[in-house]
């Protein structure tokens, strides 16, 4: 008893009475908790409800029917039909149209928010032209088409105008609004405030340091445009053009409004194949055509995904 006394008044104040083994609690295991299931990907079921009822079924009907006849038998005959001169002739219009107007659109766009990168993003012009820019380019299909006709038709305000003010006749050489080169202001119209969308958080993210960065090592404003500025937003420049010419290229509804004859580009010409009824039995060309367009526009998109990826390293 005098030992096991001597013992314990001897130990220190901070030591334990009972072996460490002992006064542990129950062994906990080693096994990994398993989590409960995530119920998070129960928001993506009504996107991924509309992108399969609007997007993928009625891509696959579209491009499954070019492969068939009307009676239900395959054929090449539809898809053979891509190699006709005028259908030819049709994707080449469609691509110089887009092309040019996405052109147009890039360089226009850029200009413009180059022009609010000085301004305050909270104040009033820089806030009023995102909003305009964010309602313009969805400004599209009939109603565009309708303002146009309305303003610079063959009785529209602004021909009237000329015409009884100046004496100048702008359709004294044809009805050129109503022909394919007449889709080419309606198409600029909503492509400008689509790439002020698209470009502006590019051109937003340059760093105040890289320009620093310049100055101190001597550099001018030209300097810092030629060979930091432009190379940095090279990438973001041509993914939005590409977005533009995807954008033209499938535009259809201010086209169809405007152009109501003829079919000189190809969301037109699938029109006609599917309503004309000078042209029996060929329903079945427009997802042949649908087909090209899908091919087009898919290696479009893919080079803009390429090309974001790259620029999205300088956005970091």
């Amino acid at each position: 008893m005098t030992s096991a006394t001597s013992v314990g008044a001897d130990a220190p104040a901070s030591a334990p009475l009972v072996p460490v083994a002992q006064s542990a609690g129950p062994a906990t295991s080693s096994r990994p908790l398993r989590s409960a299931p995530s119920v998070a990907w129960l928001g993506l079921v009504p996107f991924a409800a509309y992108v399969l009822l609007f997007l993928a079924v009625p891509t696959i009907l579209a491009i499954g029917s070019g492969f068939f006849t009307e009676d239900g038998a395959f054929t090449w005959s539809n898809v053979s039909a891509l190699a006709d001169p005028v259908v030819l002739t049709t994707f080449a219009n469609s691509a110089w149209l887009s092309l040019l107007t996405a052109v147009i659109g890039a360089v226009v766009g850029a200009l413009v928010c180059y022009a609010l990168l000085g301004m305050n993003p909270e104040g009033a012009v820089r806030s009023t032209v995102d909003a305009a820019a964010g309602v313009l380019a969805q400004f599209g299909g009939v109603m565009l088409a309708f303002a146009f006709i309305a303003t610079i038709g063959i009785q529209g305000v602004v021909t009237l105008f000329l015409e009884d003010v100046f004496g100048f006749d702008i359709f004294e050489n044809g009805t050129w609004l109503y022909e394919l080169p007449g889709l080419i202001l309606p198409y600029i119209y909503f492509q400008v405030p689509l790439m002020v969308i698209t470009f502006m958080p590019a051109l937003a993210a340059l760093k105040p340091q890289w320009a620093e960065a310049n100055l101190t090592l001597g550099g001018t404003r030209s300097s810092f445009w030629l060979r930091i500025g432009i190379p940095v937003l090279a990438p973001s420049f041509l993914a939005s053009l590409l977005l533009l010419f995807a954008n033209a290229f499938s535009s259809y509804a201010t086209a169809a409004a405007l152009a109501s004859q003829g079919s000189q580009i190809v969301p037109l010409q699938i029109r006609a194949a599917l309503t004309s009824e000078t042209v029996l039995g060929r329903e079945n060309l427009a997802g042949a055509l649908a087909l090209g367009m899908i091919v087009i526009v898919g290696v479009v998109m893919a080079l803009y995904s390429l090309i974001q990826r790259r620029a999205a390293r300088w956005q970091a």
